[in-house]
């Protein structure tokens, strides 16, 4: 599996330098609405088409749930033992608005579970990785770090609280206002999951729709660094390859232990 995640991290590098191409060559990003009304740029094609085209050439052939790729049935998808969850181009609202707080998200699901994930910010160059029980790593500024979730109770005072730039709407606002002098952190796409693995927040409240490819990379990441991702009405953990692509609202999360 290492060379594996070796190789995702090449293949999502190779789509972070085709993100960026346009990123950089675009005075004004052309956009496309999907059927949903969100936004899609030529950037998310051309990153889709070189992580497809690089998995496809790796030694062990799984199918590819992408977010730009049609759907596959149900009825198909549900035999699945391994599959590929793509996004290829996460936070294309941040992409749009040229703040660079965007990533590639590629992971591995095995029987429905996150078992391994890859995110890279392009326009940050910071790679993170993660294998189901070998734990969970950055690379930035030529560094690799292992990543530590912290460690809090709910009841603790001016816990740091991440919130979307983009969706904050008054269940977020209300789950909030229950913290004890809550210090929020803003960040946009997976990079929610990443500042909370690497001990720079604590809690993420999700209480708005997500898809699995928005965060099945990031969540192993999370995991392995000792945090987790819970269904925000029963705190079950979020599984992916269902009938439905649509996650339950959630909650990831640092290390939480008992007051």
């Amino acid at each position: 599996m290492f060379n594996l995640t070796k190789e995702l991290r090449t293949i999502a590098r190779d789509a972070g330098a085709a993100i960026m191409d346009i990123y950089n060559s675009a005075s004004d990003i052309e956009i496309e609405l999907k059927g949903d009304d969100s936004p899609l740029t030529k950037a998310d094609k051309a990153a889709n088409d070189v992580i497809c085209a690089g998995l496809e050439a790796l030694e062990v052939k799984y199918p590819i749930i992408s977010e730009e790729n049609k759907l596959l049935p149900y009825e198909e998808r549900k035999v699945f033992t391994h599959c590929w969850m793509v996004d290829p181009l996460d936070g294309t609202k941040e992409f749009i608005k040229k703040n660079g707080e965007f990533t590639v998200n590629i992971a591995l699901i095995e029987q429905n579970e996150v078992v391994l994930g890859v995110v890279y910010a392009p326009a940050l160059d910071e790679m993170y990785w993660a294998e189901k029980d070998k734990g969970a790593f950055s690379f930035i500024n030529g560094e690799e770090t292992k990543l530590t979730a912290s460690q809090f109770t709910m009841k603790d005072s001016g816990l740091r609280v991440v919130c979307s730039r983009s969706h904050l709407n008054d269940e977020t606002q209300a789950f909030v206002d229950a913290l004890a002098e809550p210090e929020l952190v803003a960040k946009g796409s997976s990079l929610k999951f990443l500042i909370l693995a690497n001990k720079g927040a604590d809690v993420y409240p999700r209480i708005a729709p997500t898809m699995e490819w928005d965060t099945a990379a990031a969540q192993i990441i999370l995991e392995e660094a000792g945090g987790e991702v819970v269904q925000y009405k029963t705190s079950e953990k979020v599984i992916y390859n269902k009938e439905d692509l649509l996650n339950p609202f959630f909650v990831a999360r640092g290390t939480l232990v008992d007051a």
